[in-house]
């Protein structure tokens, strides 16, 4: 009979604890959507291969943010320019549990791109794990204000962490953050 009283008794306890915990996690659940969301819109801007082979390389980029209808994540989608070629360029991920992302660069590992495999959200910035065979790398996206997003491509290169592609993007479209214009 004590042993059925002190199961019983448990119940409310796990209930309260998952009460008290659950609001947590949907406020990190909430402030990454925040930001993906604040990456919807247009973005245009300059962009240069810093370290490697085509190092001083300058193009210009123009992406669409996109948020997935009812998860966590971002797709940028677009191309970039050098002289009169484009090469079409994009980036999708979504979270699949607290702290995991998953995604592709490009058209993933799989093809000529690379994979998402994790990453964080920490107020105006994102960091994602990348990587294709035995190359480890990362990109970091930081929107210094909500018309500024400045991204990042770095490879470990032995133990250090090398930047290759910086890109300086600006929001083009003209309303407040990924509204889309009605026509009248």
């Amino acid at each position: 009979m004590f042993q059925r009283a002190r199961q019983y008794a448990f119940v409310p306890f796990v209930a309260v604890a998952a009460a008290l915990i659950a609001p947590e996690a949907a406020s990190a659940s909430d402030r990454e959507q925040k930001f993906f969301e604040s990456v919807q819109g247009q973005w245009s801007g300059p962009g240069e291969i810093v370290a490697g082979k085509y190092k001083g390389t300058k193009f210009v980029c123009n992406f669409e943010g996109t948020t997935p209808e009812g998860k966590v994540g971002m797709t940028l989608d677009g191309g970039c320019r050098v002289g009169m070629f484009t090469q079409n360029m994009s980036a999708s991920v979504e979270r699949k549990a607290p702290g995991e992302y998953r995604g592709t660069f490009m058209d993933g590992a799989a093809g000529k791109g690379l994979d998402v495999t994790g990453g964080t959200v920490k107020g105006k910035k994102v960091v994602f794990s990348l990587v294709r065979n035995a190359l480890n790398g990362a990109m970091l996206a930081h929107l210094s204000d909500k018309n500024t997003m400045n991204i990042t491509v770095s490879v470990r290169v032995a133990e250090e962490m090398v930047p290759v592609i910086g890109m300086n993007l600006k929001r083009t479209d003209t309303g407040p953050v990924g509204s889309v214009a009605v026509a009248r």
